[in-house]
């Protein structure tokens, strides 16, 4: 890509793989970061401090973008700064209505989770993480951009799962996925349009890793509010 892929969080655990993948990809990288230090960073990556709960803050970050990547810590205080609504829902509002100041519409790939769609699980207990994620994917899916929404299983530093890859759909499985293979699954959504206007989980299994994400993608049903953009 000749515009750069913004990843906002591209400094925390995660959202550092995307910027170091997409950068070994041939891309150019912004991240997006409250309190990054330059130096920490790969060496090329342009470096904008911004806070998605500050609207104002994003719109210089995202000028001129191809892509943006939301790889945000949601926090699980109840209420504030550090809250889940505040960081996943309108940090999300936030970051889609910068990306749309721009003639330009950039595609937008959220990292979100497993379970959005049950309430009862114990970890809706921490702010109402899970119903606030759901929220941000659907502000996400309603916004007219092109998207992705990649729900990771239960995330891993290591590949204990294994290296295959299984993306699914519907919020119906469980298991693990290791942060690598996350940041692979943001790197190939970018690529072409197989992934553009779908929802899905990604989850580790043993085997081998995948020899044609494409295909992977491929196979993903286009989601029914905005089916047009697998068009």
């Amino acid at each position: 890509m000749d515009s750069p892929v913004v990843v906002i969080g591209g400094a925390g655990r995660l959202g550092s793989l995307v910027t170091r993948r997409l950068l070994d990809d041939g891309s150019k990288v912004r991240v997006v970061s409250r309190n990054a230090q330059r130096g920490r960073l790969p060496l090329g990556v342009e470096l904008h401090r911004a806070d998605v709960r500050y609207a104002d803050t994003l719109i210089p970050a995202l000028s001129g973008c191809a892509a943006v990547v939301f790889s945000v810590e949601p926090g699980t205080a109840e209420t504030g700064p550090d809250a889940p609504e505040s960081t996943v829902y309108d940090g999300v509002r936030n970051a889609l209505a910068a990306a749309a100041q721009f003639a330009e519409q950039p595609h937008f790939v959220l990292v979100s989770q497993i379970f959005v769609t049950r309430r009862e699980h114990p970890m809706n207990a921490y702010g109402r993480l899970l119903d606030w994620r759901l929220r941000g994917e659907d502000a996400v899916r309603e916004s007219g951009l092109p998207y992705t929404v990649i729900r990771p299983s239960w995330l891993t530093d290591d590949r204990t799962a294994g290296d295959r890859v299984r993306l699914e759909q519907d919020d119906r499985g469980d298991g693990w996925v290791s942060r690598s293979a996350v940041a692979e699954a943001v790197v190939q959504s970018l690529r072409g349009r197989a992934a553009v206007g779908r929802t899905f989980e990604l989850y580790n299994e043993p085997g081998q890793p995948p020899a044609d994400w494409g295909q992977l993608l491929g196979r993903l049903k286009p989601d029914p509010v905005l089916a047009h953009w697998g068009s």
